[in-house]
């Protein structure tokens, strides 16, 4: 009889009585890693605090990497390795101060028996709110339990009284009051509206067209293909070398004329020499010509959607797709005409582009541009990453920013937006954003995720609002100055409400020209994805 070597499963260690495993995940870009180690430390410094002071004891669960001069989980190998330390009943904290790449730590947080809880600082500088809530989104898709939490200083009663919960039965209560089941709608013309638009995708379908899946890690934003098609949506799986390669054949000329389109509109852009740290013309001629690329590329396949990942390998070959998604994403835009010249591409309408690849941005935005048209209001959208927020005036007003991407009619025109540079950290090809500041008005706001194996969407109401120049140049400086900014306040919906529900790192905004259309607008959306077999919830201050 021959005898084999069998493979044994790595031996995790016992967990020893009272004792906490505290793990942080990172970005892959090793740049960022290091940058936001000190404020990773800040939070770990506080958690732990607060958990001993309870009696219990914190164990890291990898060490910190002085050679790279961090300690976080910085690839999907890693956090492999990482959990075959951890014993797999213990009560785990995953820290998160930074944006994180959610697949590094999805595996083992799938398998691990012990209850989990994710903790995020609720400050400005660093993405850490970000990380935290596409890191829930994820395991909300996954169907994992786990518990959440943030703090400011990890000083208030609110946090400590959570981690406290947390120790001793494993979760944490929130408040979710202010979330409804969509109920019947009654009769209205945009219900009937929504019904037929829904009635219509699922029939006669769309097709939208994914250039590169999974962007940084987001496993929340992959809607799997039998889910999504059951709503009428199909994907186009395309590659980022593609979209290269036909940037590679768009001239100079029909570039140049992109630019001088957006400068004859009033766009500006803050211009210098130095390829490592300024913007260009050479970046910006780059920009333009994956605009037309985009968009000739969705003609060739008949899309209805496109969304460009360039996390990771187009960053290293071009500036960022920024830019060219506010373009796409404006209804005002510089006409694309087709290889032989004989066709303008998708004339006098928005390209709905959904950053990132998220795709449940892809099914928002395709919903929200054909309800919006037909209802001939300005169905420019776009996602926003949830960032940071703080009262001013007795409201929270929240700060909602995006890498770029924003159409210029929310910030009142292109002659409102600048140009600037992409930061050398996370962008090192550089490329120009569409700075500026999204103007006041009404705000419908959703978000479509995968929860219980099965597509839902959160659709509720806001406003956003004009501070005072000051404070706006200040939230812009603590964040990301060179990103467009919205400040946004809910309707009906706290902070920690808020927090506790939304289940993905972005939210998608698309403004009504007064509040009762608003309404009327929601309405007819909330119908639209009903009748596509989405599990519709209301949330906050919402009239039906």
């Amino acid at each position: 009889m021959t005898a084999y070597s069998l493979p044994q499963p790595a031996e995790r260690p016992a967990l020893e009585p009272k004792t906490v495993y505290l793990i942080a995940n990172g970005d892959l870009r090793e740049s960022a890693n290091v940058a936001g180690w000190p404020t990773q430390q800040e939070l770990e410094a506080g958690v732990t605090t607060v958990v001993e002071e309870l009696g219990w004891r914190v164990v890291r669960g990898h060490v910190v990497d002085e050679a790279r001069g961090h300690g976080f989980i910085s690839s999907q190998r890693m956090g492999l390795d990482v959990f075959t330390g951890i014993p797999l009943d213990a009560p785990l904290i995953v820290a998160e101060a930074v944006w994180q790449y959610s697949h590094h730590v999805l595996a083992g947080l799938r398998t691990h028996r012990g209850p989990i809880l994710t903790v995020a600082n609720f400050q400005p500088d660093w993405p850490g709110l970000v990380g935290l809530l596409g890191l829930n989104a994820s395991l909300t898709k996954m169907g994992r339990e786990y518990a959440s939490i943030w703090s400011v200083d990890y000083a208030d009663t609110w946090f400590r009284d959570g981690i406290r919960e947390w120790i001793d039965t494993g979760s944490i209560t929130h408040d979710a009051s202010h979330v409804r089941p969509l109920p019947a709608l009654p009769e209205s013309p945009e219900r009937e509206l929504g019904y037929a638009i829904g009635d219509q995708l699922r029939a006669d379908k769309a097709l939208i067209g994914v250039f590169d899946e999974g962007c940084m890690g987001m496993y929340n934003a992959i809607f799997d293909d039998e889910i999504l098609n059951a709503t009428g949506i199909y994907k186009e799986r395309l590659s980022q070398s593609a979209l290269y390669a036909e940037m590679l054949a768009v001239t100079d000329a029909e570039a140049d004329a992109i630019g001088e389109w957006l400068r004859e509109k009033g766009m500006t852009f803050r211009l210098g020499d130095d390829e490592a740290t300024e913007l260009t013309e050479a970046q910006l001629r780059a920009q333009f010509k994956m605009y037309i690329a985009a968009l000739r590329i969705a003609d060739d396949f008949g899309l209805d959607a496109i969304g460009i990942q360039y996390q990771q390998g187009l960053k290293d070959l071009a500036p960022a797709s920024d830019l060219p998604e506010g373009m796409l994403n404006s209804t005002e835009r510089p006409a694309v005409m087709s290889r032989d010249s004989s066709r303008e591409l998708f004339a006098g309408r928005a390209m709905p582009h959904f950053n990132e690849a998220d795709e449940g941005v892809a099914v928002d935005a395709l919903v929200t541009d054909r309800v919006w048209r037909a209802m001939g209001l300005t169905p420019d959208n776009t996602l926003h990453d949830v960032r940071w927020g703080e009262e001013h005036g007795g409201e929270f007003v929240w700060v909602y920013e995006i890498s770029g991407s924003v159409p210029a009619s929310h910030l009142g025109g292109w002659d409102k937006a600048e140009g600037w540079r992409q930061d050398p950290v996370f962008f090192p090809a550089g490329g120009s954003t569409v700075n500026g500041v999204s103007k006041p008005g009404e705000l419908v706001i959703s978000r479509v995720y995968i929860a219980d194996g099965v597509l839902q969407a959160d659709i509720f109401r806001g406003s956003a609002v004009e501070l005072p120049e000051e404070g706006t140049r200040r939230r812009k400086e603590a964040t990301n100055p060179e990103w467009p900014i919205a400040h946004v306040v809910l309707h009906g919906i706290t902070r920690d409400q808020f927090m506790a529900r939304h289940k993905a790192n972005h939210a998608q905004l698309v403004y009504a020209p007064d509040a009762d259309t608003a309404d009327r607008a929601l309405v007819a959306k909330a119908a639209a994805f009903e009748r596509m077999g989405i599990r519709v919830h209301l949330a906050g201050d919402v009239r039906i």
